[in-house]
Parts: structure tokens; sequence; C-alpha cells
């Protein structure tokens, strides 16, 4: 890689980590573009650096005869030069540096953010970010990530002013801290969704379960006691805590993003075991597909 960094503002933390530089991955392509600018917002927000990398992939340079070598690595500067000035005309006050990287998009990505960036993606791209969330790119970087990962989709972001999480267990106290945060940073307030699978076994349920509104209780006493020492950290934010009983836990997710018209969804990443299939968990792969809003993706403790 070649590039300079910016200085680091007062970036804050969330549970035990730090919210490092924004990283955003670029091609030129219009939803890379759109990914760059929220990435500048974000950077703004947290009054920090924005590093913007371009990456061409070993495999591309590898074959290519010098002469081609000089235009696509032209080529890639000059991608790079463009989104640079955009964020210059649009924020102005955010520290810009570039990153044209040989090696893959992924890793190119990773190595950008260290152990503490944020890397920021588009639903979409071409030549060396590719398909960044369908083909696998954005898949590969969320699923590898020490920090966050954010996709932002080809859909318009919404504008109620609300920062949504999904929380399930303790595993996701860094992804409620993490939203928290951002809600603060952003002026927003925060959401809190927990999912009830009630009907997953529902025959079985039947016979063994006489009152599930009793369960519906429990289950948002615990989401309540989980969400108690965020208010206490950031006391002026507004923190509001829904339990919803679905059938989906993606689909309510995503419903619940819309309903509030969330500026971004935070998830945790469950990642499975095994590496066949997708790289992330079922449900996180599936509200990347379908969220109304950007979703940022944050390892699981």
């Amino acid at each position: 890689m070649d590039g300079s960094t910016g200085e680091n503002g007062d970036n804050g933390t969330f549970g035990t980590r730090t919210l490092g530089p924004v990283v955003a991955g670029t091609d030129g392509s219009d939803h890379a573009t759109r990914a760059v600018l929220w990435a500048a917002g974000e950077a703004a927000s947290r009054r920090g650096p924005l590093t913007i990398v371009h990456a061409i992939g070993v495999e591309q340079a590898r074959y290519l005869a010098f002469d081609d070598t000089h235009t696509v690595l032209g080529k890639a500067r000059e991608t790079l030069d463009t989104a640079a000035a955009r964020v210059a005309r649009e924020h102005a006050d955010v520290p810009v540096s570039t990153v044209l990287s040989r090696d893959e998009p992924a890793e190119s990505l990773l190595e950008a953010a260290g152990e503490d960036g944020t890397v920021v993606v588009g639903s979409r791209g071409r030549g060396g970010f590719t398909a960044l969330l369908m083909g696998s790119v954005g898949l590969r970087t969320a699923a590898r990530a020490k920090g966050p990962v954010i996709v932002v989709r080809h859909t318009t972001e919404g504008t109620g002013g609300v920062v949504a999480v999904a929380v399930r267990d303790d595993g996701d106290r860094d992804a409620l801290t993490y939203a928290a945060r951002t809600a603060r940073l952003r002026h927003a307030s925060l959401r809190v969704v927990s999912v009830w699978l009630f009907l997953q076994n529902v025959g079985s349920m039947a016979t063994m379960v006489d009152d599930l509104s009793g369960m519906a209780e429990a289950e948002g006493e615990a989401t309540s006691h989980m969400v108690e020492p965020v208010r206490k950290e950031f006391p002026d934010l507004e923190v509001v805590v829904e339990t919803v009983r679905a059938t989906s836990v993606a689909g309510a997710l995503v419903e619940a993003a819309a309903d509030a018209a969330a500026d971004l969804l935070v998830m945790g990443a469950r990642r499975p075991a095994h590496r066949i299939g997708s790289p992330l968990g079922r449900v996180t792969h599936a509200v990347l597909h379908h969220a109304p809003c950007p979703v940022a993706v944050v390892p699981r403790a």
C-alpha cells in the first residue's frame, strides 16, 4: 500500500474498543461514491479522518504488461483523486488520505482499518470491488474485520434521526454500545430491538406454554436489564426498547428499521464455525441484503 493518514480526533470507544478511523472502499461506481460520502459524514461526526482505498488486486496486476500496468495504476489513482475531491467539496472539515493497493479488496480494506477502524463499503461495485455485497467482498470483509463494517445500500437512507440496534444476548453488548455512541455523535435517538422468535416450534409450544405474554414480558425485562448500563453511560440519549414477536428475525429487523426510518441499523456478527455457505450468520446475511438503510456489522464479543 501507499498513502498517508490524517490525525485522529476524539473518536471515543464502544465497549472495550476504540472508534478509530473511518476507511471507505471505492472503485468509482455510483454505489461506491455513495458509500464514500456516507463514510465522510461518519468521519465528520467523529471529528476524525477518512481513508479512501482502491485495490487493483494482485491477480489482475501480475499478468499485465508494463504499459498496461501503468495505465491501470493511472486510472486507479484518478479514481482515488476523484473520490477525495468529492469529499473535499462536501465535507471540507474531514482530513482525507488515499491508499492505492495492489492487494485484493477485502485484504486492502482490513489492512487500512487496522485493529479499531470502521470499514464502509457500497452494496455493489465494479472492477476490483465488483459485487461488494452480493458477490463476496463486503461479506468477507464483515466476516473477518476486527472492527465495524458498514454496508451502504443503494436505497434511500432514513431521515428519522434514529440508530437501531439488534440485541439477543450479552454477546451483543459491543454492538449495543457502538450503536449508542454512534447515536450520540449523530444527535439521534437509539432504538433497541429484541426479536422473540416465538412460532418456530409452535406445535410443541402450544402444549407446553400457556402464557405467551409472560414469556414476552420476561424477554422484555432481559433486554431492559441489558440496556440499563447504556442508559447510565449516556444519560442524555433517548433510548427506546422494543421487544418484537416474529416468525423471522431478519424480517422483523428490516421492518423495525423501515418503521423508524432509521439512519443506521447495527447488529452483531454471528460467524459460523464452519466455512460452508455464507461467511456470516444467515440472519446477518439476510439483513444486509434487504435492510432499507446502511447496516453496521460489529464483531460479537
